[in-house]
């Protein structure tokens, strides 16, 4: 497992915007294909539009299938070969369909077994809409159709912080009564077990975020603390979760005291996002913890503004391939150390039993 050449699915994302530029940035450092085979779902003619457009010089060879794909190259499995029009920082129903026609095909050759995990380059979420794609975005697609009836969470990493969302394309009017204890509970297990098996945290911290403005002030601000988040958090706890809060997120924030945990749970988009995108805008990545597949994308969006300049920063989809690469050999691991399970010999057995419990960082 620990030397196999891992197939990474790429999709090509919105053709008008930077996906292309930072796919193509990315794999023009060549020690990045001894970690993986890359394997684009694209359009030649519109891959080789940026790279002329913008003097890049990564090389890459189309494919009919993923199963021909070779290593050491980046692959490009020829969605469509049509001439289509590229207007450069413009949304356009062409450009979205574009980006469909690439993301169908990769979850496609992942459920017919050709690839390991998806990185997806960014969409435009109003463009890509159609009949068949009816979707606030991209993680809410994928769980419909690579999702085996899991429930997909939302998690936003970088090195230093990940911040996980219970509710994530949601308006603001509607958060509150969306913070119910089921829907709290099942984020709270999915994350956990992401900690352990994604991530190779045997006992993961996880901090959680209130809803109310200073934690709702022992009920003064709201009730959503008392009612639901706390109980929520007592729950978890006689579970074996490592859960901690609620925080009020100014505070948690401001004192950097994500740095003590494992994982920040937010309430909703705005409240984790806005603060980890100020600590991690070029590295960010955004993973889709809780699905049988593993799919990861950059923290940013289409960047219409600087679509065809040259001056796009690859290193967030950069993270992204490491993220999911890594992912993909932790679970195998994980998976493989629970298959067999070897019984504890009788010293290590003793050792436990005398070795105190540890008490929670205040």
């Amino acid at each position: 497992m620990e030397d196999k050449r891992i197939r990474i699915g790429i999709t090509q994302g919105d053709t008008n915007g930077i996906g292309y530029e930072i796919i193509l940035k990315t794999f023009a450092e060549p020690t990045i294909l001894e970690l993986c085979t890359p394997i684009v779902y694209g359009n030649p003619r519109i891959a080789t539009y940026h790279r002329k457009g913008m003097n890049l010089t990564t090389n890459f060879m189309s494919v009919q299938d993923a199963s021909d794909a070779q290593p050491d190259k980046l692959n490009m499995v020829v969605i469509d070969d049509q001439e289509v029009k590229i207007d450069l920082g413009q949304p356009s129903a062409e450009a979205g369909q574009q980006a469909l026609k690439s993301l169908e095909r990769a979850l496609k050759d992942y459920r017919d077994g050709k690839i390991d995990a998806i990185v997806t380059a960014p969409i435009n979420k109003h463009t890509i809409q159609n009949d068949h794609f009816r979707f606030p975005g991209h993680t809410e697609y994928i769980q419909s159709k690579a999702g085996n009836g899991e429930e997909a969470l939302m998690v936003l990493m970088n090195e230093q912080i990940r911040v996980a969302l219970v509710t994530t394309h949601l308006p603001i009017s509607q958060v509150a009564q969306a913070i119910t204890e089921e829907r709290l509970m099942t984020k709270l297990r999915i994350l956990h077990r992401s900690l352990r098996r994604d991530f190779a945290i045997d006992a993961p911290r996880i901090a959680v975020l209130a809803l109310n403005p200073h934690a709702s002030d022992n009920g003064l601000i709201g009730h959503e603390e008392q009612d639901i988040i706390i109980p929520t958090l007592e729950k978890a706890t006689e579970e074996g979760m490592g859960v901690f809060g609620p925080y009020p997120a100014d505070g948690f924030f401001g004192t950097r005291a994500y740095e003590h945990f494992d994982a920040v749970l937010a309430m909703y988009h705005d409240q984790g996002l806005t603060a980890f995108k100020a600590l991690a805008m070029d590295d960010g990545v955004n993973y889709t913890a809780g699905l049988p597949i593993v799919r990861t994308s950059p923290d940013h969006g289409t960047a219409y503004d600087i679509a065809g300049k040259g001056v796009a920063n690859e290193n967030s989809f950069r993270q992204a391939i490491y993220v999911a690469t890594d992912v993909w050999r932790n679970r195998q691991r994980y998976d493989e150390a629970g298959s067999n399970p070897l019984p504890k010999l009788y010293q290590e057995r003793r050792e436990d039993e005398r070795r105190p419990p540890r008490k929670p960082i205040e």
